[in-house]
């Protein structure tokens, strides 16, 4: 590494983002840790994360179709409540328009588990999957999205502004991460590329 110039990059600043004490209903782990999809919508993963800021956090929402590991939805806010993770929802399921019977897992976090995201997912056919308590092994394909947007881009220079960040992200996401990134899991495909082939 020292003879290519390549660094370890380090995470800066911690941030709760699953808050897991609350009345709503909490769903089966349907994934149960298998995050293999033989085709697209077949089965769909979200989290929320966070990036820090000189005006304060910035948290993002991201939908994963795991077939090809592509970001299908995403949102940002300078809050973490409900209406984030709906965004990130509705974006992708206008862009994918998913049949009934899609698995839909995330942890078990207030903003999932709320009366407004869960009807949406009834809405739309979902079978609902959730994380155990406290276990990130079980959304680990979101979480190394997020380790990977970290190293790649987060970590790599200071934000200004939260709106500096957000554009930063949108052009990793769609100029980058989904058309030209290659994975290692999709035989060094990109995840556009990976769906192209499968088509």
């Amino acid at each position: 590494m020292r003879e290519n110039g390549i660094r370890v990059e380090r995470s800066k600043k911690y941030k709760v983002t699953t808050d897991s004490d609350h009345a709503f209903n909490i769903a089966p782990n349907l994934l149960n840790r298998d995050f293999r999809a033989d085709r697209p919508n077949q089965k769909w993963a979200g989290d929320i994360s966070y990036v820090w800021t000189r005006e304060g956090w910035l948290y993002l929402a991201v939908i994963l179709d795991l077939h090809s590991r592509r970001v299908i939805g995403w949102a940002v806010s300078n809050r973490m409540k409900r209406d984030l993770a709906i965004r990130a929802l509705k974006m992708a399921v206008a862009l994918r328009q998913p049949p009934k019977g899609c698995i839909h897992h995330t942890d078990r976090g207030s903003q999932y588990c709320s009366h407004d995201y869960q009807k949406l997912l009834r809405q739309h056919g979902f079978k609902v999957s959730m994380s155990g308590k406290g276990n990130c092994y079980d959304n680990s394909a979101v979480e190394t999205f997020f380790k990977t947007i970290k190293a790649e881009l987060i970590w790599r220079r200071p934000w200004q502004t939260r709106r500096d960040a957000e554009l930063a992200i949108f052009q990793y996401i769609n100029g980058f991460y989904n058309p030209r990134r290659r994975h290692s899991a999709l035989g060094w495909k990109s995840p556009v590329a990976f769906e192209r082939k499968v088509a």
